[in-house]
């Protein structure tokens, strides 16, 4: 029988209620992990230590004048980008974290707009900075997290926390007295900006607590788990996620080193838990199976997931036993995968799963905080988004005659609305409703499937709808191909819109296959193999009709989604 049941949770009316409690509870619990540079341990840093730097950082920005101020983050995962995370977003101030990811122009531009008055960054900015601020007079304060001591042009991260704390121990309860009106916008979040340029999202402390509790109820985080941060934190998903979620349980936090220092960091921080893209879930599951068969025990292996499959039937589960070699190569701790931002392939789930790895996807988008629907723990999909969330609405309207419509979505963790920009809200929130922007259906179970984004669409001349990442998915699942993304290009003789497809190969694959030497000839003859094997599966008019082959990646944004607008060819764009 299927678990449909809460986890129990604390109700919480404010960020600064979650940190509150979370220190009563925890207090002596290590929040985070934390290492001087990459060849240091991880040394930990208690809830009741954490908060005491909060409230210090906190202190010092309305000691600088920063009420009703905006103030932003920008720089690698790492402990000091938390502390002013909540420093300034429970306090009087409002956060703006930017993608470290960004040319100077876009990341600039955007403290423009947004009329920053104070910057937190990492060291690799700050010469940047400099000239920011030069060139932006809204810009009064450059707050350097790996400065030691002030200069004239910046202030030490070190010096101003530390005069902070000394003020508040002195008797300063300025920060400690703040009282966060729920419903006031907060956050400054940036979207992605896959099909358009980014948009300022508000969100309020409602907001990111309505989602921090509702999927805290779907799936088990606890204390013990210890969460590897991989993503960059100044998206949503895993600010939200594996940031402000696990302070909420009461778990510990380890920032990685780098995506290559994934096993290495697994194995120091003894980690239980990651937030991950699917292609972070695709290469470990595929290392799995090259490793071994290298060592020419795949076949052992299988036997292996044979085995433990049929026990786990009868309620004995030994995987961990079974396949102790791969979960000590996790840091022998590890056991669930929370995977985001697009959809993995089930086959890599269930793979994982044989293992002793739970995976659960969710659905969410930055404007809703951003959980919409999430798998449970105790009952999951491995080809849908997820369930609602218990204090979300979900819907599909403007349906089409297979059923499939947008994703509107209802509940209190819908933002505010688009800073600046109350045209653009207007056009997505609508009586409450919030459109997504993607396509998909609601099954009999309540389980959301996402088949699409509605502005990526391709209509026919006789009015059929194609989803160009549904033939994506089809084109991935080649061992050749890396990746793809499928379009519409319009043929004026005929008025017909035909499928094309930019393919990025797997190269290094193909040498290994075929020889240093391959040629160029036999590249395309095994993608135009591919393409034909996804049109056999398909109806006529999903053919894809043409393809260009790319040796360089697609451009994506930080957690892994194509930026189609970039990358359609220039007369369609």
């Amino acid at each position: 029988m299927k678990n449909n049941s809460y986890y129990p949770i604390d109700e919480i009316a404010s960020l600064k209620d979650m940190l509150e409690n979370s220190v009563k509870k925890y207090g002596d619990t290590n929040a985070f992990l934390v290492k001087k540079d990459r060849k240091s341990p991880y040394e930990g840093v208690t809830y009741k230590e954490f908060y005491k730097d909060v409230e210090g950082l906190g202190t010092a920005f309305l000691r600088m004048g920063l009420s009703g101020k905006k103030i932003a983050v920008i720089g690698q995962n790492r402990y000091e980008w938390a502390v002013t995370y909540l420093a300034a977003a429970n306090g009087e101030s409002m956060i703006v974290p930017i993608d470290k990811e960004l040319p100077y122009e876009d990341w600039a531009h955007l403290l423009d707009i947004s009329d920053v008055t104070t910057v937190v960054y990492s060291e690799k900015f700050a010469e940047n900075m400099v000239k920011a601020r030069e060139e932006n007079k809204k810009i009064r304060f450059l707050v350097n997290m790996d400065l030691d001591d002030n200069t004239e042009q910046e202030i030490s991260f070190k010096k101003l926390l530390a005069s902070g704390k000394m003020m508040a121990n002195e008797g300063d309860k300025s920060f400690a007295n703040v009282k966060i009106n729920p419903d006031e916008a907060k956050i400054l979040l940036f979207t992605s900006g896959t099909t358009a340029i980014s948009k300022g999202v508000l969100l309020s402390h409602k907001n990111i607590c309505a989602a921090l509790m509702g999927m805290c109820t779907m799936a088990y985080i606890g204390p013990g788990d210890i969460f590897l941060s991989i993503l960059p934190l100044h998206h949503t998903y895993e600010c939200n996620c594996g940031f402000l979620a696990p302070l909420y349980r009461g778990c510990t936090i380890a920032h990685c080193d780098g995506l290559k220092y994934i096993a290495k960091n697994l194995a120091e921080s003894k980690a239980t838990v990651m937030l991950c893209v699917p292609a972070v879930i695709e290469a470990m599951y595929k290392r799995i199976w090259s490793v071994a068969k290298k060592n020419g025990i795949d076949q052992k292996l299988k036997k292996g997931i044979k085995l433990s499959n049929s026990l786990r039937k009868v309620h004995i589960d030994m995987r961990r036993k079974i396949f102790k070699q791969i979960h000590d190569n996790f840091g022998g701790h590890f056991r669930m995968f929370v995977v985001g931002a697009a959809a993995p392939n089930p086959e890599v789930s269930k793979g994982l799963r044989d293992f002793g790895f739970l995976v659960i996807q969710g659905y969410g988008i930055t404007e809703c905080s951003p959980i919409v629907a999430l798998n449970r723990d105790t009952n999951f999909r491995d080809d849908a988004a997820g369930q609602a969330m218990p204090n979300i609405a979900i819907d599909v309207v403007d349906k089409n005659s297979e059923g499939i419509g947008e994703i509107v979505c209802k509940g209190p963790n819908v933002m505010l609305g688009y800073y600046q920009n109350k045209e653009a809200t207007d056009e997505v929130i609508v009586d409450g409703w919030f459109h997504t922007g993607d396509l998909g259906y609601i099954d009999d179970e309540g389980f959301c499937h996402i088949t699409g984004r509605k502005k990526s669409v391709i209509v026919t001349q006789n009015g059929k709808n194609i989803f160009p990442e549904e033939l994506e998915i089809f084109l991935n699942e080649n061992e050749y191909i890396l990746e793809s993304m499928v379009y519409g290009e319009y043929n004026p003789e005929d008025g017909e819109t035909y499928l094309c497809a930019l393919i990025v190969p797997k190269f290094d694959e193909i040498k290994s296959d075929f020889g240093d030497d391959v040629s160029d000839e036999k590249i395309r003859s095994l993608m135009e193999d591919a393409v034909k094997t996804v049109n056999k599966r398909n109806p006529l008019y999903k053919y894809i009709r043409k393809f260009e082959i790319r040796d360089k990646e697609l451009t994506k944004t930080t957690t892994g989604k194509i930026k189609r607008y970039l990358e359609m060819p220039k007369k369609e764009k």
